[in-house]
């Protein structure tokens, strides 16, 4: 980022973790992000809901328009830093047939979006085949196209993403890449145990700790960082690609349907459920990890994560003393 955007972040984010310290911000309720299960009524009965909805995505849209539109910031992919716009270009998935962009999220249901494409490129019968997801043949990027090829579909293509929670993202990323695959146990686990373990030489990384993980965070250059935990600011950029549609985890499969309906797929196509294998992060679950942690840990890594916070209006967490004694 820009330094004085970053001035800017670092400025505001100390007010909001002040706020946060002092309690300030603990009964201060989040903007509903989902209405009532159920499909939706026309009759007037779901108009809350939909009202709710209208108010989180308008104040998403500002709260973008104020942040991009300063003068620091990139207007293109072309005004990012190399390093920058290789991320965001190899993150941006093409359909020519649908013409349509997606920048994929990394635990924000992308494998089921790589489905999707595979789906209507005619590489994949069914969105429900079972088997490992292979998350680089048949999908086309935009960073391997030539740069007229990139600049008109960015220019002519609709564009979306799918977001989440930061603090979740991360929880579900800790859980599943050390709980479950060995590869990352012993690519990252066994660096971060060593690192920030007395006596942690043998472990076989397995075994990070939460709190492990996030000094880990804090002391990664976020321009370095494994894509499962790099900011979605970093990954997407959200100012140099202007995205027509922003979809919430947390509606998936109704932003899903939307999304879906928008660039005429075939009736067929219908985003997949869930996993049965998949352990999802409750609001329980992530109470229990953020209250067992270090405050000082999860203040000192938010400013890294506070843009993902802010442009997709995302409470900050709560990690008051009287919230943790619930």
């Amino acid at each position: 980022l820009p330094s004085m955007l970053m001035f800017g972040v670092i400025l505001a984010s100390s007010g909001l973790l002040l706020m946060i310290e002092r309690g300030i911000l603990a009964q201060v309720g989040p903007p509903p992000l989902h209405p009532p299960a159920g499909p939706s009524r026309r009759d007037g009965r779901d108009s809350a809901a939909e009202l709710e909805l209208e108010v989180l995505r308008d104040t998403r849209n500002r709260t973008i328009r104020a942040l991009c539109g300063q003068r620091s910031m990139p207007r293109s992919v072309w005004e990012l830093p190399p390093g920058q716009r290789r991320t965001v270009l190899q993150h941006l998935l093409v359909s020519d047939k649908y013409r349509f962009l997606y920048c994929y999220v990394p635990k924000v249901a992308c494998s089921n979006w790589k489905r999707i494409l595979k789906v209507l490129d005619g590489a994949l019968e069914s969105v429900d085949v079972k088997g490992k997801m292979d998350h680089k043949s048949d999908l086309v990027f935009l960073g391997d196209m030539k740069p007229e090829e990139i600049s008109y579909r960015l220019k002519h293509y609709y564009k979306f993403i799918f977001v989440r929670n930061p603090m979740e993202r991360l929880l579900s990323a800790y859980r599943n890449k050390f709980g479950e695959i060995k590869e990352y146990q012993q690519k990252y686990g066994v660096e971060i145990v060593r690192r920030y373990r007395k006596n942690g030489g043998n472990s076989a990384g397995d075994d990070v700790s939460f709190s492990e993980f996030l000094q880990y965070l804090l002391d990664e250059d976020v321009e370095r960082m494994n894509e499962h935990w790099m900011p979605i600011y970093n990954l997407c950029q959200p100012c140099a690609v202007r995205y027509d549609f922003i979809g919430s985890y947390e509606r998936l499969h109704a932003d899903a349907t939307h999304v879906l309906e928008h660039i005429q797929s075939p009736s067929f196509v219908r985003f997949p459920e869930r996993q049965a294998w998949y352990k999802p992060v409750t609001a329980e679950t992530l109470h229990y990890y953020l209250c067992n942690t270090q405050r000082r840990l999860i203040r000192e890594l938010l400013p890294k994560y506070i843009l993902d916070f802010s442009l997709f209006a995302y409470p900050l967490p709560n990690i008051t003393s009287e919230f943790c004694r619930q």
